[in-house]
């Protein structure tokens, strides 16, 4: 007797995280993109999806009187798998169904490793507006195959990298970051000093710079200083911005 083939496995929306306070009405989304590996199409672990949760819950407390959602995707599969990009395509199709959910609302990428190369590649979505590459995993491609960047006209992006990251190349987000801001002005850059690929030694500054990026991008929120000094200056100098120790401290949510 033949066996019956399984269902393909498909991409979901963890539910939206809320916080005390929260308004009924969403004005803006934040998809959160998880870690992965470069190759696999094995069914994602529920850990990867479980670490994004505290940075969500941060996310959602920021935005709380903003109309902010925040949810975490789920992919179909754990790899990136060449060419195949299944995180990138992932992120359309979450995209998509924010628009589904919650109709014409501005949508911000955000994503960690991996998933902040499939924050990158999956900007050119329409309801994508701003995107959020956290040591983001880009490996070396050929000359005549760089990693695409056109996809991020039009948005505001912000990268962010630990200078001792010795699983995702800092020297690869900042080429990138150089390549983004020939064509699009609103891109910056930090370099959280003595920092690893998970930034923890720094999270407290790094989930400020996030927050504030956020609201900034989606609500027209004005940057905190550094933000804004950033956006606006030519390489290197806001591609090279160092993540002040304390930085957040001052912001009131």
């Amino acid at each position: 007797m033949a066996q019956r083939a399984l269902p393909s496995p498909a991409p979901r929306l963890g539910r939206a995280v809320q916080t005390a306070g929260a308004t009924d009405e969403v004005s803006g989304v934040v998809l959160l993109l998880p870690d992965g590996e470069a190759d696999s199409r094995r069914r994602p672990s529920p850990l990867s999806y479980a670490a994004q949760l505290p940075f969500a819950r941060s996310l959602a407390r920021a935005g709380v009187g903003d109309g902010l959602a925040v949810h975490v995707l789920r992919y179909r599969c754990r790899g990136w798998n060449a060419d195949d990009a299944h995180p990138a395509e992932d992120a359309g199709w979450a995209a998509d169904e924010v628009q589904r959910r919650y109709g014409d609302v501005p949508v911000c990428l955000a994503g960690h490793g991996m998933g902040g190369r499939a924050a990158l590649r999956a900007a050119g979505h329409d309801a994508v507006t701003s995107v959020l590459a956290m040591a983001p995993w880009l490996p070396e491609r050929a000359a005549d195959r760089p990693e695409p960047v056109k996809q991020l006209v039009g948005r505001r992006v912000l990268i962010v990298h630990g200078t001792n990251d010795e699983r995702t190349d800092p020297e690869l987000s900042y080429r990138l970051a150089e390549r983004v801001k020939k064509s699009n002005r609103d891109t910056c850059r930090f370099e959280v000093h003595s920092d690893g690929h998970a930034l923890r030694q720094h999270r407290a500054e790094v989930v400020a710079l996030a927050a504030d990026f956020v609201r900034g991008s989606l609500f027209a929120r004005s940057y905190a200083r550094p933000v804004a000094d950033a956006l606006a200056a030519p390489p290197p100098l806001g591609l090279r911005m160092p993540l002040a120790a304390g930085f957040g401290r001052s912001l009131r949510y």
